[in-house]
């Protein structure tokens, strides 16, 4: 029996895609990808619900270096879609190689995207993924040029489609004779399309090359200060942002929260000096209960090893000057 292994993300197109190869009595896995910048909520939902076979592979170092320096560039934002999903079919060729499959497919559609789906961006990604040959979008398959499965019998050309364009009465319809009744609404799920998001990313890759995955989880969670060149503080929103913060941080991470008064907790990241802690300090108070007070004590916690400073709560037009 022909197997195919499918970039699945839990979307309508994904799911028609598996389900018009299963349709034709082929055996279809899925492999959905992890990174700080979408996750697998979406697709493990939806493969459960049409019995899809689907492995999850956290990809986020990898994935990390190739949104540093992207062959193709960005897209609006910082999403850079071309290398992203190039990137998807090399990590999913080696699966494919490793467990047996004949062959890779998505649920991508010409032309719904005006930069990353259009037909040059289709071969750019068979190109960089060196799957060239061995990738299959169902959904559109019969307005680009015929593949070697096609060719060699592994799959009916004449029982996929060829949508195009960004309208979504075509899927909606092949939805309905498939048996789709239940799908995620369309857009949406990846950070790097987020404007304000981007705007921190951009900050952290210019003050920090050599960041990680964890320096990009806080980049999720509350509010983010730039107190140097080299330094950075995030301060909780709420509950949860501190309780994110804290897992994010660690045992060795460098935590900061009013002694006396309630309030936001803070993290540091990067290589702070004594003047980036007090900065931080002074933000951290001025966020708390006690920012109408003439001096405020501040704990910082490093590496388990506590210490007080006091400072005075930094007014909040000065607090903004430092806030990405």
């Amino acid at each position: 029996m022909t197997k195919a292994l499918g970039i699945f993300s839990g979307g309508l197109d994904s799911i028609l895609a598996a389900l018009l190869l299963r349709k034709q009595g082929i055996e279809v896995h899925c492999i959905c990808f992890v990174t700080p910048f979408f996750d697998d909520e979406k697709a493990q939902r939806m493969a459960a619900l049409y019995d899809l076979p689907l492995q999850v592979m956290d990809i986020s170092e990898e994935h990390l270096e190739m949104l540093k320096h992207p062959r193709y560039g960005y897209g609006k934002n910082m999403n850079p879609c071309i290398d992203c999903h190039a990137q998807m079919f090399e990590i999913a060729g080696r699966v494919m190689e490793e467990q047996g499959y004949d062959f890779l497919f998505s649920g991508e559609v010409l032309g719904q995207r005006p930069k990353s789906q259009i037909h040059t961006a289709l071969m750019a990604v068979n190109k960089a993924s060196g799957r060239a040959g061995r990738i299959l979008r169902p959904l559109s398959a019969k307005l680009l040029p015929i593949t070697p499965m096609e060719e060699q019998g592994l799959v009916d050309r004449e029982q996929l489609e060829d949508i195009q364009g960004r309208s979504r009465k075509r899927q909606e319809a092949l939805a309905k004779e498939l048996g789709v009744d239940e799908y995620p609404s369309s857009g949406g799920g990846c950070l790097l399309t987020e404007n304000s998001f981007s705007g921190r990313l951009k900050d952290l890759f210019e003050h920090h090359p050599d960041c990680t995955s964890r320096d990009v989880e806080l980049l999720k969670l509350g509010r983010p200060f730039r107190l140097s060149g080299q330094a950075k503080l995030t301060l909780g929103r709420n509950q949860s942002n501190n309780e994110g913060l804290k897992t994010v941080a660690g045992e060795t991470g460098c935590l900061l929260r009013n002694l006396n008064f309630s309030g936001p907790l803070g993290v540091v990241s990067g290589q702070p000096s004594p003047d980036d802690f007090l900065t931080a300090a002074a933000i951290v108070a001025s966020y708390g209960k006690g920012r109408d007070e003439a001096m405020v004590e501040v704990l910082i916690t490093e590496q388990g090893e506590g210490r007080v400073v006091e400072v005075v709560p930094m007014p909040r037009d000065r607090v903004a000057e430092y806030q990405i």
